[in-house]
């Protein structure tokens, strides 16, 4: 019975015999029972719930409902005993490069996140905030309102889940860097080379007064719109054209974003890439900041960088991902392995939470579904790692995501994220199988690609036919059933793009240039609609701000079939 709960409860004696749910006779104040704790009895002459708080009532009656839902409306016999590993059990949405989501696809994601026990949610921003003053920066991103943000505030609490004010600080400001009198502030204003290619400035310079000028006049204008005055993320990571060498510097800005006036009383979250290489440094890091250690790759040094942030007395998060962005399909192998060991060692360090990311570099491409089993394995894990480490994930999220009794939807959605699996070559936070749509001009069989061979596409080709007629099976009862299905095709009809275009550059030495007009052509034949149907399915959920950025990278990949040249320094839209 448990194995269909999302999560799986920490204590569950439940039998064979079922009764009608009815309204539960609920204690608050229960004692024994830990922060957001409960205990439910059902027996025949009723439901007794116990709760240590609201918030553990709440979840209380959240399993209530997935019994319900998988037993027709019944629910069994017996004692459900829970309360959480992790105090604070959060997301991170990405809706800053490229989606930016209607309310009603927050909302369902609220909603589904809630009933999962996730009680932290953060909007990842760069420039989706429409800030007073900085129209130009936001004017064509269909930015999140004042009023937008305090409203789905007041709609996440209402479901114990705090809705946390998240600004990037330091780097990832190229949107802003684009625009005068912004472009000013940049560090480097020639920006950065990564992987040999030219990329436009991202981070601003730390040391010229006006930068923290700029960045106290946004989270003044930003904090006021949040209930809850708990956390504020600033990021700080990845600013790329800082050196080593400015580590000072970096503290220096920490030092002073914490004394801003603006953020006292709310602890400053941080991401801990740049701190994490300077162990003997960390404790120069200021009272008041609570590093989130991010790794999305299994085998994150997660237990040495907890251990030194442990030793320096650092409060510390874990921050996995859900492995969907720059995949199309997911890797389901990957995000499991990522958030089990991220978890553990989060429990091995007493960090105070976990926060599962989900991304949306280079044009946001992957579709919501795609997300879904990391969404769901990351509140199951952080919230009793000993009872869902095991979690058969397809059957959870077919009965408690997607309502489809054949559990047909759930396991073809965890199944699609593995296809990546077929390639011998692997690469870093990438599935290998779909980086010729980011970087057509990489070669198949070398560098990164290295060892792809041409049966190995044949075996994803077969994956995604077994895994479309099981689509065709499934019978989701969610008003967006339909939906779900057409996202799932389409992001498997770019992937047979890429079959047939790895396939074709195998046969003609590697490189799209070598591929013959005829098969080019058949390429750019199939690639259309697919670009067609992905802005219909992003509208379906999200506003129109960013979506020219997503289609300018399948539109630059068109233009590579059509003409047959491919820019090597090609990085993606400015």
């Amino acid at each position: 019975m448990s194995e269909a709960l999302l999560p799986a409860p920490r204590e569950v004696d439940l039998g064979t015999e079922t009764v009608e749910p009815g309204e539960p006779r609920v204690t608050v104040g229960a004692s024994g029972l830990p922060s957001d704790g409960y205990a439910i009895t059902i027996t025949v002459d009723g439901i007794v719930v116990e709760a240590a708080d609201a918030a553990g009532e709440f979840y209380a009656r959240a399993t209530l409902t997935q019994l319900a839902r998988a037993n027709g409306g019944r629910v069994p016999v017996g004692t459900v005993r829970d309360w959480p590993d992790l105090a604070e059990r959060g997301v991170m949405l990405d809706v800053s490069r490229d989606k930016v989501p209607t309310t009603d696809t927050l909302h369902a994601i609220v909603d589904r996140l809630a009933e999962w026990k996730v009680n932290h949610l953060e909007l990842y921003a760069e420039h989706t905030f429409a800030y007073p003053g900085h129209e130009v920066v936001w004017r064509d991103a269909s930015p999140f309102t004042p009023a937008e943000i305090e409203a789905l505030d007041a709609y996440c609490a209402a479901r114990h889940v705090t809705l946390v004010p998240n600004q990037n600080c330091l780097g990832h400001m190229n949107r802003w860097l684009l625009h005068e009198p912004y472009r000013a502030l940049a560090m480097d204003p020639e920006g950065y080379l990564m992987m040999g290619m030219r990329r436009p400035p991202s981070t601003i310079e730390p040391t010229d007064p006006a930068s923290l000028e700029l960045v106290r006049g946004l989270l003044g204008e930003l904090l006021g719109h949040f209930s809850d005055r708990r956390y504020l993320h600033v990021g700080l990571d990845e600013p790329w054209e800082m050196p080593h060498e400015r580590f000072d510097d970096y503290l220096a800005w920490v030092a002073a974003l914490r004394a801003l006036p603006e953020v006292d009383g709310r602890e400053l979250l941080v991401w801990g890439d740049i701190l994490a290489p300077h162990p003997d440094r960390l404790g120069e890091l200021p009272a008041g900041v609570t590093v989130c250690e991010w790794g999305y790759d299994a085998g994150h040094p997660w237990a040495s960088r907890l251990g030194a942030f442990a030793d320096a007395g650092i409060p510390r998060w874990v921050a996995p991902g859900t492995s969907a962005w720059l995949t199309v399909l997911g890797r389901t192998t990957n995000m499991r392995a990522d958030i089990a060991e991220a978890v553990d060692a989060g429990l091995a360090f007493d960090a105070g939470g976990l926060l599962n990311t989900d991304w949306g570099d280079n044009g946001h491409l992957q579709y919501l579904p795609v997300s879904d089993p990391g969404l769901a394995y990351g509140a199951a894990m952080s919230w009793c790692a000993a009872t869902n480490r095991e979690l058969d994930l397809g059957a959870a999220l077919s009965a408690q995501c997607y309502d489809d009794p054949t559990g047909e939807l759930g396991a073809v959605v965890v199944e699609l994220g593995d296809v990546y699996r077929r390639l011998t070559p692997q690469v870093w936070n990438v599935a290998s199988l779909v980086l010729p749509l980011y970087f057509p001009q990489l070669d198949l069989g070398r560098g990164p690609l290295q060892g792809a061979h041409a049966e190995e596409y044949d075996a994803v080709d077969s994956d995604l036919d077994a895994l479309g007629a099981r689509l065709g099976r499934a019978r989701s009862g969610r008003a967006d059933a339909a939906l779900l299905t057409e996202e799932l095709r389409n992001a498997m009809a770019l992937v047979r793009v890429l079959t047939a275009d790895a396939r074709a550059r195998l046969d003609a030495g590697g490189a799209l240039a070598s591929v013959g007009a005829p098969a080019r052509t058949d390429l750019a034949d199939a690639l259309r609609p697919v670009i067609t149907e992905h802005e219909r399915l992003w509208l379906a959920r999200n506003r129109p701000g960013g979506l020219r950025e997503s289609r300018a990278w399948l539109e630059h990949l068109l233009g590579c079939y059509e003409s047959g040249v491919t820019d090597r320094g090609w990085s993606g839209p400015q």
